[in-house]
């Protein structure tokens, strides 16, 4: 959800396909346990986080065991804010009349790429008990905590690591990608489209070219948490930040794919000022 994975943005996400183009759907539900230089094994599954999971802290609210916390870079694909969230309409900040209602995605796009966090997790209770060999069968209570993403596995970069001969080390690692309205209905049937979407005046999830905005309580959060990743001050609007926060501002865009976060906030400062309801404040404060 705005999540997990991107918040979580994970939790469902252990449900995968290999890389392919937006809005192409695949119905494989099996994905192998990556192994990466810093530790991943046949225990623990390598989690990439492009939203509120950018802070470690939040990342912690979600797996507090997980472990290597670090920085790579995700490679051939797009950060927006092009789709809105159940959740937020669940939770009352999505704001319909101006549709400042929408959470984040990446979506492929050759040429393109972005900062996020990087970090094991242990594959205890996230796989379906009858996940055969050493494959993962994501649970369900994972799918549904993600549920409107395609799940699947990325290259990212290893920023902080070099091979024996120089080069950035690349791995893979699992990540919520865009999806189609077709392949949420097909998983999850018309009946919870119309509960999660339709009733709240929603008539697509991932058909908007224009129009919609980000909502601005998970915005900001998102912004705090890049902020905080890399600088353990308080976030100001005249801060510099480091190579997270400035990605995050400059490699993120509207859903016109256009606009940047930076530019969108210099717009509307108002956003940073735009605090969570008190019982979301410490899920939504970066």
């Amino acid at each position: 959800s705005a999540s997990l994975l991107s918040s979580a943005v994970v939790n469902g996400f252990f449900y995968s396909s290999h890389t392919c183009p937006v809005g192409l759907n695949r119905k494989t539900t099996l994905i192998h346990t990556m192994t990466s230089a810093d530790g991943a094994d046949d225990d623990h599954i390598t989690i990439l986080g492009f939203g509120s999971l950018l802070s470690e802290k939040s990342s912690r609210t979600t797996f507090p065991t997980l472990k290597n916390f670090r920085l790579g870079r995700v490679l051939d694909h797009r950060r927006t804010f092009a789709h809105p969230a159940s959740i937020f309409f669940q939770r009352n900040i999505a704001k319909l009349e101006t549709l400042e209602m929408s959470s984040l995605s990446v979506e492929y796009k050759e040429g393109f790429s972005m900062v996020c966090s990087v970090f094991e997790v242990p594959n205890e209770g996230l796989a379906a008990a009858d996940a055969p060999g050493n494959n993962f069968v994501p649970s369900q209570k994972f799918l549904d905590r993600e549920e409107e993403f395609e799940i699947t596995k990325v290259r990212y970069e290893e920023l902080a690591t070099r091979s024996s001969s120089g080069e950035q080390e690349i791995n893979e690692g699992v990540i919520c990608r865009r999806s189609t309205d077709e392949a949420y209905i097909a998983r999850w049937g018309q009946e919870r489209f119309q509960k999660n979407y339709l009733d709240y005046g929603i008539k697509t999830i991932w058909g908007w070219n224009e129009g919609i905005r980000p909502c601005p309580v998970y915005l900001r959060h998102c912004v705090l948490a890049a902020w905080s990743c890399d600088s353990e001050e308080r976030w100001s609007k005249d801060g510099v930040g480091g190579v997270c926060y400035k990605s995050f501002l400059d490699e993120t865009y509207l859903v016109d794919r256009v606009t940047t976060i930076r530019a969108y906030i210099d717009q509307y400062p108002e956003i940073m000022a735009t605090e969570p309801p008190d019982s979301l404040k410490e899920r939504y404060s970066g």
